[in-house]
């Protein structure tokens, strides 16, 4: 058993940035259960939207993100967000950050979807989130021990006083550690991994989702999942991201017959809000037409693109036609475990920040480029309010084993593309309430999610996985049949409209119940702190 003041669970912007801003006086594990350099941030092609150009303000940003997420967030929250970014920005360049300039020294400022302004920023054109990632992992803290390839598998709960006192891992090995810390804080992205198609990283399956659940933490909003548009598409297989700056600089997505297919369909044509046009292209391929990026009009594409260039050419993509083969995948959550305005949940000693959690930012769908703003926020505010608290005693008053038996529980799960594709058929782009309902069949298949206190010590790390990613699509599954209306990344094909009904209701899950509140901002406040 080990001993340190905070935990981070996770290695993405918010982590990274939490771990910077601590103080020097803390002890602190970073665990991450993949490598540092596997994380959704680490792979961002897209930047860090914030106000900074002379006709610009963070009136306008803040007026972008309540659009684009259906006016379903907490709205101050995001006001102060907006307000906050370009002093964020303004930190990073002091300490290092080199954002992509012209020759006169003037950072470029990009524009996508749903923006009415240029104001993303990016480094190395389309690969901000490795510049950021690579910054932040040259100059790790003295303090910090980082810990790669080792699963947190389970939130040690004391009875007692619900309070988060550390964690149980295994490592690549299978060996099994516990940790315990004052803090304890969930950062590792998020529901990805569940799905056939997605930009995100192999890692990223919902972990966080399904510990803060087991261990009795409040969720909300998660039947909201963003899924991007352009995801580079190769028979049938997903194969990375095309970033929506591609658009940004006039790429137009057209079909077999090279009809553009977001004419007409939205103002905003093909930078229309990310939930519209994956609705577009599912809808043209659902016809059996194959869709594309027309990107003949970008002069130098290959010097303005070089990450998705490279992606390209090693999956024989010829450029210099001018097209690049796209479908939708899952590509952000915006839902999560509730937090309060620093990153605490209802379980005290329990934080969590960046996609995993919910903030009230993002509302019923992000507005592109601000997943990285609200990672870097967020890990700033919970390292100023740990680096306040002055009683980091660990309570050593629980005794806590592991059942390390050689001989693991066998268990009836399904193969993990299997999950993957029934996700996506049932719980993806488009629903309905029979497909939905044959999905929360199908989940009730396996008797191993029904447990409400499962003793996870028993079960090798391969199937602790899969049962973090049935609980998660269970919990998703349930929210998304709730929900009788399309708004922001859910959408319902029998309820295609958003219903008034439902403007200000939220669907919360614990452990031991699942509700519809009105007021979110306000449930988000009882008492989740002791």
């Amino acid at each position: 058993m080990k001993n340190s003041d905070v935990i981070i669970i996770g290695s993405g912007i918010a982590a990274m940035q939490l771990a910077h801003n601590l103080s020097s006086s803390l002890f602190v594990r970073l665990i991450t259960k993949s490598t540092l350099s596997n994380s959704n941030s680490y792979f961002a092609q897209g930047g860090i939207a914030a106000a900074v150009s002379s006709d610009d303000n963070y009136r306008l940003h803040y007026q972008d993100t309540i659009e684009a997420g259906e006016d379903f967030h907490t709205n101050e929250k995001v006001l102060d967000l907006v307000k906050e970014a370009p002093n964020l920005i303004n930190r990073l360049i002091n300490s290092g950050v080199q954002f992509d300039s012209d020759e006169h020294g003037t950072i470029l400022l990009g524009k996508e979807g749903a923006h009415c302004r240029n104001r993303i920023l990016h480094c190395g054109g389309d690969a901000t989130g490795k510049y950021l990632m690579d910054h932040f992992l040259k100059k790790v803290p003295k303090n910090i021990n980082m810990i790669e390839n080792e699963f947190v598998y389970e939130l040690i709960i004391h009875p007692n006083v619900n309070k988060c006192i550390g964690v149980k891992t295994r490592n690549s090995k299978g060996e099994a550690n516990i940790y315990f810390a004052s803090h304890i804080i969930l950062a590792v992205g998020g529901v990805g991994g569940l799905y056939a198609y997605t930009s995100n990283a192999s890692s990223v399956a919902g972990d966080g989702v399904a510990l803060a659940y087991m261990a009795g933490a409040k969720l909300t909003d998660l039947e909201f999942i963003q899924f991007h548009p352009t995801l580079l598409t190769i028979n049938g297989k997903a194969c990375g991201l095309v970033s929506e700056a591609v658009r940004g600089m006039g790429a137009v997505l057209i079909n077999d017959a090279n009809e553009p297919i977001m004419a007409g369909k939205h103002p905003l044509n093909d930078l229309a809000p990310r939930h519209i046009v994956a609705q577009e292209i599912y809808f043209e391929r659902s016809k059996g037409n194959e869709v594309y990026l027309d990107i003949h009009m970008i002069k130098h594409f290959k010097e303005k693109f070089p990450t998705i260039t490279a992606m390209c050419e090693n999956y024989q993509i010829d450029l210099s036609k001018g097209k690049i083969p796209v479908a939708p995948g899952c590509h952000f959550f915006m839902g999560g475990i509730v937090i309060d305005e620093v990153g605490r949940t209802s379980i005290n000693g329990l934080y969590a920040i960046g996609e995993t959690a919910w903030s009230g930012v993002h509302g019923a769908n992000r507005l592109a480029s601000n997943s990285l703003l609200e990672g870097l926020y967020y890990g700033e505010k919970l390292a100023s309010y740990l680096n306040e608290q002055t009683n980091n005693n660990v309570d050593h008053s629980l005794h806590i084993q592991i059942n390390n038996q050689t001989k693991k529980r066998k268990v009836h799960l399904p193969n993990k593309l299997e999950l993957q594709n029934k996700l996506m058929d049932c719980a993806g782009i488009i629903r309905s309430k029979m497909k939905l309902e044959e999905l929360k069949i199908w989940l009730g298949n396996y008797e191993i999610i029904k447990h409400k206190n499962l003793h996870l010590d028993q079960f090798e790390t391969e199937d602790i996985q899969m049962i973090f990613m049935l609980i998660t699509a269970k919990l998703i599954t349930e929210a998304a049949l709730l929900r009788t209306e399309s708004r922001g990344g859910h959408i319902r094909e029998d309820f295609p409209l958003k219903d008034p009904e439902w403007a200000r209701k939220h669907i919360f899950h614990t452990k031991h119940s699942t509700e519809v509140r009105s007021n979110a901002h306000e449930y988000s406040q009882i008492k989740i702190h002791a």
